[in-house]
């Protein structure tokens, strides 16, 4: 069995977020449980881009600060460590508020430039991830939870994809993101490569919507944590109120008989669950509405039923951190204007997940338009924030 604690808190306020943190973790045995003097302890927080907290896309800097004051007086030396999916290192952490968390914590901020490549025995047999990551005596993870175009949600498991070093994400996405199934199981195979002592999800203000970097902030007041993250995430899916068909991350670890993976193997701790008021996140205008069918039917029907980006002429700029994202190369600028070859587009919906402008739009093939026309579902195709016909909320 594997346990996951859930606690309240109001706010980010250092105080209250302090004894909420501690009050979150002492079902789990407090943070002495996972921590050693001397440890060298990397905190993995949510660095996705330079946004101020309030956005709800980066974990949040109080979060962060709280955890690294608790780690130093358990006698643990804290490191604060990630890999922007944009952007320059310092640049984020000062933007999203997590350099100055690192000044008042006393922690080294240590940028992911470096990496180890380290031998699975999954279907990935080789993944380099960031030495700092691997070196560390101990690893916390610190999620944001959030909606996301291509996993649905991104949490625990999500939050450890960044370890993998800058421009090598864009070679993964390539690799395994034409298949959302593929992509689910690399990042449960880089999980088990080096596997965090604690996860600690930052739910107090999440993100429904187009997430993880264009979505909208939504109040949960609620923190979660457990030192198998694949737990962690089936308890915030259901929290986030998201069709478990939908979890890829889970579905995979379900296949792959991870610990953690099934809902009635997860004792629960910590406040209730049935005096949380219940929530269904607002989905993903991205999400695949092939999952139901039958392979040969959707394979036959992918042309017609696929969502494909698209730009945003009133808000692109043309800066370009799109096309230079795209994994297959399947975004150009030409004369003053961006388009997407959607025969060579696989849909990982970086181009969506990185645009600073919120710039990339949804277009839909021609099957669901009509199939969204015939149910009533707004069917324009710059639509970004409705889900697809026959998406649960």
């Amino acid at each position: 069995m594997e346990t996951v604690s859930i606690a309240t808190s109001a706010g980010y306020e250092l105080s209250t977020l302090r004894q909420a943190v501690i009050k979150l973790l002492e079902p789990l045995g407090g943070l002495s449980a996972y921590i050693s003097r001397g440890d060298r302890v990397l905190l993995k927080p949510n660095m996705l881009s330079a946004k101020e907290p309030d956005k709800a896309v980066t974990t949040h800097p109080a979060l962060v600060r709280v955890v690294a004051e608790l780690v130093r007086e358990a006698g643990g030396i804290v490191l604060i460590g990630d890999s922007p999916g944009i952007g320059r290192f310092l640049r984020v952490a000062d933007k999203c508020g997590i350099f100055e968390a690192a000044r008042a914590s006393g922690a080294a901020l240590v940028e992911f430039s470096e990496a180890v490549e380290l031998r699975g025995n999954g279907t990935f047999r080789s993944i380099r991830l960031a030495r700092p990551y691997y070196e560390a005596d101990k690893i916390i993870n610190l999620p944001k939870l959030k909606t996301h175009e291509m996993m649905t949600m991104t949490c625990a498991v999500k939050n450890l994809f960044g370890a993998v070093v800058g421009a090598e994400k864009a070679g993964w996405h390539l690799k395994a993101g034409s298949s959302r199934q593929l992509f689910a199981r690399l990042l449960l195979e880089i999980y088990q490569l080096k596997k965090p002592a604690l996860n600690i999800v930052d739910a107090v203000n999440a993100m429904e919507g187009n997430g993880p970097g264009n979505g909208d902030p939504i109040k949960l007041g609620l923190l979660i944590a457990g030192a198998n993250p694949v737990a962690v995430d089936v308890i915030a899916g259901r929290l986030a109120g998201i069709p478990a068909d939908l979890l890829y991350i889970e579905r995979e670890a379900v296949s792959m008989g991870l610990p953690g993976a099934l809902a009635e193997d997860i004792v629960l701790c910590g406040i209730p669950v049935d005096t949380i008021p219940e929530t269904r996140f607002r989905l993903p205008t991205g999400l695949d509405v092939q999952f139901g069918l039958p392979p040969f039917l959707a394979k036959a029907l992918k042309s017609h039923l696929t969502l494909y980006p698209a730009a945003d002429r009133e808000k692109c700029v043309l800066c370009g951190i799109c096309r230079d994202a795209c994994p297959p190369g399947a975004i150009t600028i030409q004369n003053s204007a961006l388009s997407v070859d959607n025969a060579r587009c696989i849909r990982c919906w970086c181009c969506r997940e990185l645009c600073p402008h919120d710039a990339m739009l949804i277009r839909r093939g021609m099957l669901l338009r009509a199939l969204m026309l015939l149910s009533g579902t707004k069917s324009d195709q710059d639509s970004s924030s409705s889900a697809p016909s026959g998406i649960s909320r």
